[in-house]
């Protein structure tokens, strides 16, 4: 790919072209050719993500993505850039096609692929007034790269928390959590991450495009480019004892289209358990949803919880769905000594799923989608942490573990461990589940935490912190975890700055994106 990107950089311009150190670029590849690219970019990016999880294909699509913008005016970028992002979003999510079809997944693809697109016109200015806001070599090497990447971030950025609530999922870091680049993570979170990857791959494009620059120095600049972020060390993730943990994924059937009985997942997480009598652990973590019956309001379900905890002589750690004045919370309960001792209500109810945004809007459009969002659950406002007898856990619910502020709150609250409790059930064995135990794998290395990741039907795992697996159940399989999981409470370098990488690399490229379009406005201004 170098030695055909140099060639393209070194070909002499069209006539009528601008050359390079003129005030604009021209199109590094003529427009057909770029949304082949795009398409081809798109394609690659997913197949860094679990499944496939081949790594390094999300650079190589991250690079096909970049080299079609290069050069192209702002209308053919946005075309360029949905083709892209319906290419990526498309594959990425096919899972939500298992059980509620077409429409909810093309929504939702074309939705990020419109900001995917946004993006991209972004990045394509920057890239055609690059030879005029940074007229040096140095500029467009050590200028260029970094606003680019800060571009990518900020639209990852935004599209995590917007609209309603946004959709953090895509992001270029999420792929990489079996990648030498994973420990990264632990220095400058899930953004800085999807940062310096994307300008590695901005770096070596812009090493290639540059003229007059040696073979022996762009590979040379390359090669320790990608050596600068490899020899960095991993966190050491230091620990301070341990703490037995007793997961149990009950493999109910607890999906949105299953029909099941009141009471079926929580006779599923019973049977489970009452197999683990005599273990002695310090407590039972069972999924989301696990007592389908909210034991607040049955006194049946209550009972049971009560036998449980009781046989095990341990805290039970519970997910269920709560009723409290007439609103719907899906919540987490710590039942202790036949009460609820604490609960956190989740931060980040799915939209579309777990509440309907203009819900007459959207029946009149597609009622019997609408139709199975039956109630609408409420943003929870409680704390992320309870003190499970004397062990401070940080709680996530599903897809709570993908919110950047609900992880850093757990960390800030004083969570010693993570349990991240999920119901995946409507997504079958797609990768939506490896997807999700990716990102959760990613956040015991980003907040030096064990996470126990447990679901209704897997994938289950017990993550340490430094990300390597200590136990797990198959999919689809009754069973328990029970392992002494080491506790921390050390503050990694990316939960001391928080979100400050964030903000500071998604403003170095919004500050790049403005001094291009003054630059655009100057070159409209003079005369021809």
């Amino acid at each position: 790919m170098t030695a055909v990107l140099s060639r393209i950089a070194t070909r002499p311009p069209a006539p009528g072209a601008l050359p390079v150190a003129a005030e604009v670029a021209g199109p590094l590849l003529p427009f057909w050719l770029a949304c082949l690219a795009a398409l081809g970019g798109g394609l690659s990016l997913m197949t860094g993500f679990p499944g496939a999880d081949i790594w390094p294909l999300t650079l190589v699509g991250v690079a096909g993505i970049l080299v079609s913008l290069i050069g192209q005016r702002w209308n053919r970028a946005l075309l360029i850039g949905l083709i892209g992002g319906l290419a990526f979003w498309c594959a990425h999510i096919s899972w939500l096609t298992l059980y509620l079809g077409p429409v909810p997944w093309l929504a939702l693809a074309v939705v990020e692929a419109a900001f995917f697109a946004i993006g991209a016109v972004t990045i394509a200015i920057v890239y055609r007034f690059a030879p005029r806001v940074w007229p040096t070599r140095l500029g467009r090497l050590g200028i260029l790269p970094i606003v680019v990447a800060g571009l990518w971030t900020a639209r990852e950025a935004f599209t995590a928390v917007a609209p309603e609530g946004g959709f953090s999922w895509g992001r270029v870091a999420f792929s990489q959590s079996m990648s030498p680049f994973a420990s990264l993570v632990a220095f400058v979170g899930i953004s800085g991450l999807s940062f310096l990857l994307v300008w590695l791959v901005a770096f070596v494009i812009q090493l290639c495009r540059e003229v007059g620059v040696s073979v022996l120095s762009r590979v040379t600049l390359a090669v320790g480019a990608v050596a600068l972020l490899l020899v960095v060390p991993a966190w050491p993730a230091p620990t301070t004892g341990t703490t037995r943990i007793a997961a149990v994924q009950g493999n109910t059937k607890s999906g949105l289209l299953d029909r099941v009985e009141a009471g079926d997942n929580l006779n599923a997480h019973i049977t489970e358990t009452l197999k683990l009598e005599g273990d002695n652990v310090d407590m039972v973590v069972w999924p989301e949803n696990a007592s389908d019956v909210d034991p607040e309001a049955s006194r049946a379900a209550a009972a049971d919880l009560d036998f449980i905890s009781g046989i095990m002589k341990a805290p039970l750690v519970v997910g269920t769905i709560a009723e409290r004045d007439g609103k719907f919370y899906n919540t987490s309960l710590l039942w202790e000594n036949g009460t609820v001792a604490d609960f956190y209500d989740k931060r980040h109810p799915v939209p579309f799923a777990e509440y309907m945004p203009a819900r007459p809007f959207f029946r009149a459009l597609v009622p019997d989608l609408v139709d199975l969002v039956t109630r609408d659950y409420q943003v929870g406002t409680t704390d992320t942490v309870m003190n499970v007898d004397g062990v401070v856990a940080g709680i996530s619910i599903c897809f709570d573990i993908t919110d950047d502020s609900a992880v850093q709150a757990m960390v800030d609250d004083g969570a010693q461990v993570i349990l991240a409790q999920t119901n995946n059930a409507d997504f079958g064995q797609t990768d939506e589940n490896l997807q999700q135990l990716a990102i959760a794998r990613l956040r015991a290395i980003e907040t030096g935490r064990s996470v126990v990741n447990i679901s209704t039907v897997g994938h289950s795992a017990i993550i340490a912190p430094d990300g390597s697996t200590l136990d797990a159940i198959a999919p689809y399989t009754p069973g328990a975890m029970v392992d002494d999981v080491p506790l921390s409470t050390t503050i990694t370098p990316a939960s001391l700055v928080g979100r400050g990488i964030e903000w500071l690399v998604s403003g170095l490229g919004l500050a790049g994106l403005a001094l291009s379009l003054v630059a655009a406005a100057r070159t409209r201004r003079r005369p021809r």
